[in-house]
């Protein structure tokens, strides 16, 4: 790649849009004027690729890249295929072990899991998810194939109570990040946005100090320890105190379009 442009890694949720799905006038100008100027933005998500490619669509961006599945899965550009992207990278594990090991913690707990076509199976009660390709099952129908990506849904817990209790689980084969609510969002061990982006850098051969990561969420640490080594890493002004703590700098929340003046100022 030539050029002095910069790599933007942007999350979605909470970072371009708001809790409501929506995305404001002023990012989409201001992430189209950051493209003009030569940077490459681009999407490292939690989402699958179903639920990410309309973002795309929104911000009016063809990166050459998207990461998605919190790493598990990088897609590329490709003319060819119906959204314009085909999937380049996956990783995936047996989700058998995991999910057993939760159940028995979260007898109540609600359950998606991600193949790597792209296409989710999910328990009765997954009601607030985008459930677009997706088949509801029983749980033990959860446990025989390779996924890229496990989410587990508690309805009976706070935020607080959830963290007290992923740590009684003893999750080791696995990397995890839990959400803003009482959810948890399962990847490969090993795997998170950063070890995807890495191979994006290489592949893009964008040097470290011409990196940015904007994100909002415990899922993003990873992403801003990797950017913030010798570049930004930018949390939203709503992060929690832990997200927060690896970054390089904080900007507004959400609500009040922080991620705009961080686009501005590239």
């Amino acid at each position: 790649m030539t050029g002095t442009g910069l790599l933007v890694a942007l999350d979605i949720d909470g970072t371009l849009l708001h809790e409501d799905g929506t995305m404001s006038d002023a990012v989409v100008e201001a992430a189209q004027a950051a493209s003009v100027r030569g940077h490459h933005l681009m999407l490292a998500t939690g989402r699958s690729w179903e639920t990410t490619h309309h973002v795309l669509q929104q911000l009016d961006i063809s990166p050459e890249y998207v990461v998605c599945a919190n790493g598990a899965l990088v897609m590329r550009r490709d003319d060819a295929e119906p959204t314009g992207y085909r999937r380049h990278l996956i990783e995936t594990f047996n989700p058998r072990e995991v999910l057993t090991r939760i159940r028995s913690h979260l007898a109540d707990g609600r359950y998606m899991v991600e193949y790597p076509s792209g296409y989710r199976r999910y328990t009765q009660g997954m009601t607030d998810w985008n459930l677009e390709n997706a088949e509801e099952v029983e749980f033990e129908h959860l446990l025989s194939e390779p996924v890229t990506r496990v989410v587990v849904v508690s309805p009976e817990h706070d935020e607080v109570d959830f963290l007290e209790v992923v740590e009684k689980m003893g999750l080791h084969s696995v990397t995890y990040a839990i959400g803003w609510t009482a959810w948890l969002d399962i990847a490969p061990l090993g795997v998170n946005k950063s070890t995807a982006l890495e191979r994006v850098r290489e592949w893009l051969d964008i040097p470290e100090e011409r990196l940015v990561a904007v994100g909002d969420g415990r899922n993003d640490i990873e992403m801003f320890e990797w950017a913030g080594r010798a570049g930004r890493a930018v949390a939203m002004g709503q992060a929690p105190d832990e997200v927060k703590a690896v970054a390089t700098e904080v900007t507004g929340s959400v609500d009040e379009d922080g991620l705009v003046p961080v686009l501005r100022s590239l």
